[in-house]
């Protein structure tokens, strides 16, 4: 369990990061005029898009899969109260919408780049 854990919590912390980068990267180039759809730099984002988006969806898969775990095959939700499994759902489903963010990122950024060869 701590593994997985830990494993979710550096892939968002890995994504804020990177959207931090990017928040920079933005106001960077529209305080200097720069253009960002060069092929160079879109096919940079596109690729760590694309990790990002898999690295969040295997977290997202373990953490789901531990709290089915938890919740309905051991039931230990039922025998233990001080396990809080509404805050294990509802990191799951945040998750879950934080991969969803991610994934039409990596598949616009995607298409842009192809729009451009």
């Amino acid at each position: 369990m701590n593994c997985i854990k830990s494993y979710m919590n550096l892939v968002l912390i890995l994504q804020l990061l990177w959207s931090l980068y990017l928040a920079c990267q933005d106001i960077f180039s529209l305080r200097n005029n720069r253009d960002l759809h060069a092929p160079d730099f879109l096919l940079f984002f596109v690729i760590i898009d694309w990790v990002m988006a898999i690295l969040m969806f295997s977290a997202f898969c373990a953490s789901a899969s531990v709290t089915i775990f938890f919740m309905k095959d051991m039931n230990f939700c039922a025998e233990y109260r001080r396990l809080d499994c509404n805050q294990f759902t509802l990191s799951v489903t945040l998750a879950f919408f934080t991969w969803l963010l991610q994934a039409a990122s990596s598949f616009s950024g995607f298409w842009l780049l192809v729009s451009f060869f």
